[in-house]
């Protein structure tokens, strides 16, 4: 699902450290809260709490807590590149090329931002040393956080 090109990365600025652990925050906030929808609903379906000693219940939970996240990501960054806390920080994610990325270049970049954890976020302070302001996942994924000139008031 490759689009026709958005944003000419040539003349786009990237998002410092700071902005991207912003984006990561709203995020995760959300992540949250779709995370207590969802075990909402499994400890409804068991009809009591989700243990150790819960037999399937409990990796079942935990599956589908990952398959939410992937959900999420993979959603928004190929339906217009942005996802919530993106859009309050202004940044949208595009191909090397400036095009909105399909789901398997997204996926390779939740795959990617996994490994750019690893390392106690090596991959993500990267963003500091390199010369583009890209992190690993970045690199290795052919995609790009790209700042979002703020809207233009029009004085009438």
């Amino acid at each position: 699902m490759t689009s026709e090109p958005l944003i000419d990365v040539g003349q786009a600025s990237s998002p410092g450290l700071l902005r991207r652990l912003a984006c990561m925050l709203y995020d995760s906030l959300v992540l949250m809260a779709l995370a207590v929808v969802v075990v909402t609903i499994a400890v409804a379906l068991k009809r009591g709490p989700i243990t150790s000693a819960s037999g399937y219940w409990r990796p079942m939970l935990q599956l589908t807590m990952v398959l939410v996240a992937l959900a999420f990501y993979l959603w928004f960054w190929t339906h217009g590149g942005q996802t919530l806390g993106m859009k309050a920080w202004r940044l949208v994610l595009v191909t090397d090329r400036g095009a909105i990325p399909g789901y398997g270049r997204a996926a390779l970049r939740v795959a990617a931002s996994l490994l750019s954890w690893l390392p106690l976020g090596l991959g993500y302070l990267w963003v500091l040393v390199d010369r583009d302001h890209l992190a690993w996942h970045d690199r290795l994924s052919g995609t790009r956080l790209v700042l979002l000139l703020p809207p233009r008031s029009d004085d009438r």
